[in-house]
């Protein structure tokens, strides 16, 4: 994001907010509230809370760059008042928070807001959601009252169904301390999201709330969410009842991904006998691999792609024309290459050679299909 035109002090502390956020916070549209529009001076920031976001606009005065930002949050929340005014809770001169203890040349100073407003908000939230007239949720409530970092959100309005989302951290491990060499600069997290319907009384067993698991983007190198299976929830369950069966097959498939980076890592070392050093490769998760090969005078790139399930799933293969160009200069590769022989039960060596021999037939119809699109191009 350019911040060319913002106010240096107000630009300063945009930057190190982005920069140093615990938590992937984004701008989403910035704009001037100047008499000179050029001096950029708002900006929407994109929170996330309770697996989801919320925006709030940061409003500085360009003219006025000393003084601190107003705030003004989502129209679900007019009820928000983090900060009491003159005669409310006392003398808010007493009162010490981010606002009133403001100092612009902090670069500092506007990610401990949010952060302060944020930590608010989610007393906030819990508040709202423990005022609901619901039977079962003041009960879900009181059995996962011990566990920590729990984020709840009260969601209603006209056009919007009375709803209550959970956001439950699980797995109290660091992963990242499981996988040799692995450089993640956040301790990865895998959540639960629960979404309880509101309603007052229930004249029938109530049925089952919403569930869908979330996690950390850089999961997925070791770890697919998308292909957990759920257990089910039974009649009656509530979430104290369900979280520990299912942090108890999250951490055994956890374990279960980490020891296959080691069966990845055989088949990958088995590979260079007939293919030679590899130009790269993954080290950590072991996913993915590239080798020069030539054929005659023909010479061409190996791309090796592991899926998470290998070896039940076989490696994707692409080839790459070092010499053969398109009319972009993009380099011509191959579709990808997922139907030669193989087996899960071979050795990792038999593997390696059953694609080399796949590969002296095949790279002979790729380098057809590159002199064939050059000629095209002419």
């Amino acid at each position: 994001m350019a911040v060319d035109s913002i106010p240096p002090l107000i630009g300063t502390q945009l930057n190190y907010l982005l920069s140093h956020s615990p938590s992937a916070i984004k701008v989403e549209q910035i704009w001037s509230g100047s008499k000179k529009p050029s001096l950029l001076d708002r900006f929407t920031l994109v929170i996330p809370f309770c697996l989801d976001y919320i925006k709030w606009d940061v409003i500085y005065n360009a003219m006025y760059p000393l003084a601190a930002p107003d705030i003004i949050f989502g129209p679900e929340d007019v009820s928000f008042r983090p900060f009491p005014m003159l005669g409310e809770q006392g003398d808010s001169k007493s009162a010490k928070n981010s606002l009133s203890d403001w100092n612009p040349k902090d670069p500092t100073r506007l990610l401990s807001l949010i952060l302060e407003l944020r930590e608010l908000y989610m007393a906030y939230q819990r508040k709202r959601v423990g005022d609901v007239d619901d039977d079962r949720l003041k009960f879900e409530i009181s059995t996962i009252f011990s566990r920590e970092g729990i984020e709840m959100h009260m969601s209603s309005g006209v056009d919007k169904t009375e709803e209550v989302k959970f956001a439950v951290p699980l797995l109290d491990m660091d992963i990242s301390k499981m996988i040799i060499g692995c450089s993640w600069r956040h301790q990865q997290k895998i959540y639960l999201q629960v979404i309880f319907p509101v309603g007052r009384k229930y004249s029938a067993p109530p049925s089952a709330p919403r569930l869908k698991l979330v996690s950390s983007p850089d999961l997925k190198a070791l770890f697919s969410i998308e292909d957990f299976r759920l257990p089910p929830w039974l009649d009656g369950m509530c979430m104290a009842e369900y979280l520990p069966s299912l942090e108890e097959m999250l951490e055994s498939q956890i374990r279960d991904a980490v020891s296959s980076i080691e069966v990845r890592r055989k088949f990958i070392m088995a590979l260079p006998p007939h293919f030679g050093r590899p130009v790269e490769a993954d080290p950590v998760f072991c996913r993915k691999a590239t080798f020069l090969a030539a054929s005659g005078v023909f010479i061409f790139l190996v791309h090796f792609s592991l899926p998470l399930q290998f070896p039940k799933q076989r490696p994707v293969l692409m080839l790459q024309s070092s010499q053969h160009f398109s009319s972009h200069g993009a380099p011509i590769k191959s579709s990808l290459l997922n139907e030669y022989p193989w087996s899960p039960r071979w050795e990792a060596s038999e593997m390696a050679e059953r694609i080399f021999n796949f590969l002296v037939e095949e790279c002979l119809s790729f380098k057809k299909y590159c002199n064939e699109n050059i000629v095209q191009q002419r």
